[in-house]
């Protein structure tokens, strides 16, 4: 069967399970739009490739499939770079297709020529530059593959447009070998009884549930651990929802904004299992006194992670799942009730501090508004943020009792992901009840993307936490700035007007009692809504470890007279 290129390529999306893409079309990669029209696959035109790429990013986290985002030259691929280095950061499965101009004007400044694979290639797992038509089938095959398996990442294909266009005859590649390429698959049995030795001689132990937890689908392994064995859990920001907010052994996030009582459980405690995380610094603090009392087993698929950041006592390579699969018939049932007692002591004082439990004071809180969501969602929306004050509010105020609910871009902090991520989220089940929380920083980035959110009917609900401020560097500039508020006032758009322009129906909240009628109001309409929370300017975030202090020494709120009842 002769094909072109770029009939080739959907040939290989289709085969690959593609069902939906999202992109622009450009000079470069026209060919490739053209052959789009003999397939049966969704194309969703974005307003700007940065949108298509956390779209495919959303797509990719909520579904488990690799999510795929389509640009041309130039500036088409350079303004997918951000979505890409956010991926990467996240583990993230989307391959990403640009078209490139034909072979032989490479290197001589042609029009919208761009070294894209150049650019790209600190910040993707694996990428390709095709000049010939012959090449496009086992590229997209090892693309694909390189993409989902071991620790997943994006993957760039740059597709001269001669290749494109040329015909060859297209065979698929059944079969993928990559010499180098043998991501390990479980730790050897000597390794996993000592493992459960550690486990068994500890007394203050902690689980670090990460990320590597939700991708390797492991997230029921390790509820059975933390119960056969009487484990807290401790959940990075990637790691919220691989165990339920509900589940006593559930501690909350870890780290800069995490729980006081979570930071004080792991720097207390004897044995840190760490689960498919990394030990950054918003996790860790000052390493020199992180966790300095504790033994530690970090059970990771990539190699180049352990040892980087924390020296560990034992590591296990390989995918988590298999990996907690095989120990598990070597832990032996525990109780740490006194660890349990104390722990407890810690999150009572927390409470004791917790703005949740303020009376109505007259004053719209993000906090109140992002449990008053809970509350009107029932828990089970999926929500996707931007990156910034809300975004840690959310974490610590949406409690979500299952895994792949929480969307939100973790190492890169990528603001403007929030309203592309929820389109990409809806794109995976329709039947879904996606919200966006976003502040008014974040949502200004990529509000075009309103357009296309309008163009495909989604039914996404997006609340602005409007502080009008940069609310986060606005915090550092207070506890560390002496208050010097420089550039970080931000002057915005009446958000109303510009949702209804695009046909969003919409309304401004200003008062705490306004709250929960806006909430039905969205949850009623059907479609997209917009809300427009004004809420405290100055409010901050806590506790709040400052960078490079030890993870104890947290800024925590003041304490209220009134505590929880």
């Amino acid at each position: 069967m002769e094909l072109s290129g770029a009939e080739i390529l959907w040939e290989c999306l289709m085969r690959e399970g593609v069902e939906v893409v999202f992109g622009i079309p450009g000079g470069a990669n026209m060919p490739i739009y053209d052959a789009m029209l003999k397939y049966p696959v969704h194309h969703v035109l974005v307003r700007h490739e940065q949108g298509a790429a956390h779209m495919a990013d959303g797509y990719a986290r909520a579904s488990g499939k690799v999510g795929v985002a389509l640009a041309t030259s130039g500036p088409g691929a350079t303004n997918l770079v951000t979505g890409i280095a956010t991926a990467m950061m996240d583990s993230s499965p989307v391959v990403f297709i640009t078209g490139q101009v034909h072979a032989h004007l490479i290197g001589g400044d042609a029009f919208q020529e761009t070294d894209v694979t150049g650019i790209t290639l600190p910040i993707t797992k694996h990428n390709y530059l095709v000049t010939r038509a012959e090449e496009i089938a086992q590229v997209v095959r090892e693309a694909f593959y390189i993409a989902r398996t071991g620790r997943p990442g994006p993957v760039l294909i740059d597709i001269c447009k001669n290749a494109q266009i040329q015909k060859t005859e297209f065979v698929y590649p059944e079969k993928i070998e990559l010499p180098g390429y043998k991501p390990p698959r479980t730790a050897p049995p000597s390794e996993l009884k000592k493992a459960a030795q550690m486990i068994k001689e500890s007394r203050r132990p902690v689980i670090l549930a990460g990320h590597g937890l939700l991708i390797s689908r492991a997230y029921r392994e390790m509820q059975e651990l933390s119960h056969r064995a009487h484990i807290p859990v401790a959940m990075t920001l990637l790691g919220i929802g691989s165990m339920p907010a509900s589940d006593p052994h559930n501690l909350g996030m870890m780290g800069m904004h995490g729980e006081a009582y979570c930071n004080l459980a792991i720097q207390n405690a004897d044995l840190l299992i760490a689960l498919g995380m990394r030990f950054d610094d918003r996790v860790t603090g000052n390493l020199k006194t992180y966790a300095p009392h504790a033994k530690k087993i970090h059970v990771e698929i990539d190699p180049s992670e352990v040892h980087k950041n924390v020296v560990v006592d034992l590591p296990l390579f390989g995918d988590l799942k298999a990996v907690l699969t095989d120990l598990l018939p070597y832990v032996e049932e525990a109780r740490h009730d006194e660890w349990f007692d104390q722990i407890e002591e810690w999150r009572a004082e927390s409470d004791s501090r917790d703005i949740i439990y303020w009376p109505d004071d007259g004053k719209l809180y993000t906090a109140h508004v992002i449990r008053s969501i809970w509350e009107a969602t029932q828990g089970k929306a999926t929500l996707a943020t931007g990156v910034g004050q809300h975004q840690m509010w959310a974490a610590q105020y949406y409690p979500f009792e299952e895994p792949y609910r929480f969307i939100t871009s973790g190492g890169a902090g990528t603001m403007g992901f929030g309203v592309p991520a929820a389109l990409g989220v809806w794109f995976t089940d329709k039947s879904r009840d996606v919200w966006v929380i976003d502040g008014d920083g974040s949502f200004q980035m990529t509000q075009a993307e309103l357009s296309t959110i309008v163009q495909e009917g989604a039914s996404v609900k997006i609340a602005i936490m409007n502080n009008h401020f940069l609310g986060m560097v606005r915090q550092w500039q207070e506890f560390f700035f002496e208050s010097r508020y420089a550039a970080t006032p931000l002057h915005g758009p009446d958000f109303v007007k510009i949702a209804e322009a695009h046909g969003i129906p919409a309304q401004r909240i200003t008062k705490p009692e306004e709250v929960k009628d806006a909430l039905q109001f969205a949850n009623q309409t059907p479609g997209p809504v917009l809300l427009d929370f004004w809420v405290e300017k100055e409010e901050a975030v806590y506790p709040m470890v400052p960078a490079g202090a030890d993870l104890h020494d947290m800024i925590r709120r003041p304490v209220r007279e009134k505590s929880p009842a």
